[in-house]
């Protein structure tokens, strides 16, 4: 049996975005229906919409992260702070592997550049590069999940 890991990648190759391959996996397992988190997802996908910015299998383990310990008291501090602890061990333990968690510089493209994104494509970061950031963003959640 394929396990949640393996699962992410593999929504990855069939086409779905970094984030939506995270959230889409891990989401069902916390109450999320698959199909919303494909379209929750969706827009978080080459550094959100393509502008380079946070990977988006960083913002689907966020994402993830919310639905397990996320508040919703607003007033329930407890719940915010232990949801930014496990955000901010999660970005640690992400850069340590990859040394950022910004797309353009983990791809050294700007995605939202449509010949930057070619060159990407003919090099084929999305097919060598991008899968590995979606397996080390799914083996530390599984990690900081607990």
């Amino acid at each position: 049996m394929m396990n949640r890991v393996e699962k992410a990648v593999l929504l990855f190759r069939a086409g779905h975005a970094c984030s939506q391959a995270i959230l889409a996996v891990y989401g069902p397992t916390l109450g999320l229906d698959e199909t919303l988190a494909l379209k929750i997802a969706c827009p978080f996908g080459g550094g959100m919409a393509r502008m380079g910015g946070t990977c988006g299998a960083v913002t689907g383990a966020f994402m993830v992260i919310g639905l397990k310990h996320g508040r919703v008291s607003a007033t329930d501090e407890q719940a915010k702070e232990k949801t930014y602890e496990i955000v901010r061990e999660f970005v640690e333990r992400f850069t340590s592997r990859n040394g950022s968690m910004v797309c353009r510089e983990l791809l050294g493209y700007d995605l939202g550049d449509a010949q930057a994104r070619q060159t990407a494509t003919e090099e084929g970061l999305f097919d060598t590069l991008c899968p590995n950031l979606v397996r080390d963003a799914a083996e530390i959640l599984e990690e900081v999940l607990g």
